[in-house]
C-alpha cells in the first residue's frame, strides 16, 4: 500500500469513528480526543514504537486536549476510549488474560491497566503518524472532523493547557509541604469523581516517577549506578520513603532514587537510610559472595541532590527505619 492509499484509508477510518450517542450531550469526543493524544506523543518522540502503552503521559495528554476541545457536559474519562477504539478497525488490544479479552466495557483507569497490556495500531498507520507532515495532515481532519469551531483555539491553548497542569504538580511536589500536600490531595479525593481521581493519581505517580531521578543525576543514591541510553529507557526507580498508599506524600523530600534491586530490598526493610544519611543492611541478610550484593554499601553515606531543598526528609527517613527496617 502507497503512502497516499494508507493516508486516503486511514482519513476514511478517521472520519467515521463509532462514538455512542448521549440524548442530550450528542456524540461522545473521546475517542477523537485520545487520538489526537497519540499524533501529540509520537511527534514529541514520547510513543516510538505502534504499541500505545496506558502511561501517565499519554493520560496527562488526553486530559490537557480535553480541556482544550470539549465544550459539552461529558465526563473525561481515559479509560473508555483506550477500550472502546478496539472497535475501530486500526485500534487492536492485547490483554492480560484471555478472560479479559471478553469483558464488554472498561470505565477506570484501573481497570484498564489490570487487564490490558497495551493496544496496537496497524503498522502503516504508525508509519503516517511518524511523518512529520502527514502527523500534522491527520491532526488537523482529526479537529476539522469533529472540532471544527475550535480548531485554531487548540492550536494555541492544548500545549499551554499541558504544560501548565504537569508545572502545577511538579511546583507542588518541590514546593509544598507534605502537610499541605496532603491536603491537596484530600480535597482533589473529595471534589473528583473516582475515576478522575484514579487518573489524578496516576499523572502524578508518573511526574513523581521521572522528578526524583532528575534531581539525582539519573543515578542510584546508594550504588551510585548511571547507565545512559540512546532511547527514552530509565533503569532507576523514584522510591517513596514512605509509600504513598500511606502517606498521600508525593512530595520530592519523601522521594530517592534507587536501582530496581535496591528499591526492593528498601521497600521490603533489608536496608534503611539513617537520619545523616547513612545506608544500614538489616541483620536478617546473608548473601554468598557476589559483587550485586546489598551487604558492601553498609554504611555508605548516600548520594544526595544538589540542593538542600530536594534532600529526603529526615523525618520520613526515621519513619523508614522505624516502621519498615527489620531488625
Amino acid at each position: 500500500m502507497t503512502n497516499q492509499l494508507a493516508l486516503n484509508k486511514y482519513c476514511n477510518d478517521f472520519k467515521k469513528l463509532n462514538r455512542s450517542t448521549h440524548p442530550v450531550l450528542g456524540k461522545a469526543p473521546h475517542k477523537p480526543i485520545l487520538l489526537l493524544s497519540v499524533l501529540q506523543l509520537i511527534r514529541k518522540g514520547e510513543i516510538t514504537s505502534n504499541r500505545i502503552e496506558i502511561t501517565p503521559e499519554l493520560v496527562l495528554a488526553f486530559k490537557s486536549n480535553w480541556q482544550a476541545l470539549v465544550t459539552t457536559l461529558h465526563t473525561c474519562n481515559f479509560a473508555l476510549p483506550f477500550f472502546h477504539l478496539k472497535s475501530e478497525p486500526f485500534w487492536q488490544l492485547t490483554f492480560l488474560s484471555k478472560g479479559a479479552s471478553s469483558i464488554k466495557s472498561m470505565s477506570t483507569l484501573n481497570s484498564v491497566k489490570d487487564n490490558i497490556a497495551f493496544a496496537e495500531i496497524d503498522q502503516a498507520l504508525f508509519l503516517l503518524m511518524v511523518d512529520e507532515v502527514t502527523n500534522v495532515y491527520l491532526e488537523k481532519m482529526l479537529l476539522e472532523q469533529y472540532f471544527p469551531t475550535i480548531t485554531d483555539r487548540y492550536v494555541e491553548e492544548a500545549p499551554k493547557l499541558q504544560y501548565a497542569l504537569e508545572f502545577e504538580i511538579k511546583n507542588q511536589m518541590v514546593n509544598d509541604t507534605k502537610e499541605e500536600y496532603q491536603t491537596k490531595i484530600q480535597t482533589l479525593e473529595n471534589q473528583l469523581t473516582e475515576e478522575e481521581f484514579e487518573e489524578e493519581r496516576f499523572i502524578r505517580g508518573g511526574i513523581f516517577k521521572k522528578e526524583i531521578p532528575r534531581l539525582y543525576n539519573h543515578q542510584c543514591c546508594i550504588s551510585e549506578m548511571k547507565i545512559e541510553t540512546t532511547i527514552n529507557a530509565q533503569l532507576v526507580d523514584a522510591c517513596h520513603i514512605i509509600p504513598f498508599s500511606f502517606s498521600n506524600d508525593d512530595t520530592i523530600s519523601n522521594g530517592i532514587c534507587l536501582s530496581p534491586n535496591l528499591h526492593r530490598a528498601y521497600d521490603r526493610g533489608l536496608l534503611t537510610i539513617t537520619e545523616d544519611y547513612i545506608v544500614r543492611i538489616s541483620p536478617t541478610v546473608r548473601e554468598t559472595q557476589s559483587p550485586y550484593g546489598i551487604m558492601q554499601f553498609a554504611g555508605k553515606r548516600i548520594a544526595l541532590p544538589q540542593e538542600y531543598k530536594h534532600y529526603p526528609s529526615v523525618q520520613n527517613l526515621s519513619w523508614h527505619r522505624k516502621e519498615k527496617f527489620v531488625m
